[in-house]
């Protein structure tokens, strides 16, 4: 457990959190709550943008982990960190919609980096985003993220991803070197 600036603790995921976890990034993407806060999807996606099974099975596959972030004992933030070899791959990212904005996904960010970097060694971090997030993007550029041009396809009919509103739905590798 680490404690960081603004009293924010930053812990591994427990079986116990899987509920709260699924409500918070839930709550960042999809629905109505979801428009309190810019990182909203609820225009191109509908439906469940994860489930407690696949909450679960990032807090218990080897290699991964999902990073909470705590204030005050409620869960403002998490993320999914996973051990790629020679890279970290970065997902499950959310924080509270009423908290966006404010620098917290910043912090989290920062510290999912140093951590990949401290406890696994690694130099790069990847993650994937919906590629027609131009406004997630540039959030992502201004954190020192870069844009690969390399895309795969977005799960369509798989409903435990969302069901599309769109039809041009794919998902680009952006990549950030975190030196050593």
């Amino acid at each position: 457990m680490t404690t960081a600036a603004g009293g924010l603790t930053f812990r591994d995921a427990r079986d116990t959190d899987v509920d709260t976890l699924v409500r918070l990034i839930e709550s960042a993407y999809r629905g109505d709550s979801s428009r309190a806060g810019w990182t909203t999807e609820a225009d191109i996606l509908q439906g469940q943008r994860t489930d407690p099974e696949g909450v679960l099975e990032v807090i218990k596959s080897p290699g991964s982990r999902l990073l909470t972030v705590e204030r005050d004992g409620s869960v403002v933030a998490c993320c999914q960190l996973e051990h790629k070899g020679d890279h970290a791959y970065f997902g499950m990212f959310a924080v509270s919609p009423t908290l966006q904005g404010a620098g917290l996904g910043k912090v989290v960010i920062a510290e999912a980096e140093r951590r990949a970097r401290q406890e696994w060694g690694v130099r790069e971090m990847h993650m994937t985003v919906i590629s027609v997030r131009e406004d997630l993007i540039a959030w992502y550029e201004r954190r020192g993220y870069r844009r690969t041009g390399k895309t795969s396809p977005f799960p369509y009919g798989d409903e435990r991803f969302g069901v599309p509103q769109r039809d041009d739905l794919e998902f680009e590798l952006l990549v950030k070197g975190l030196g050593q």
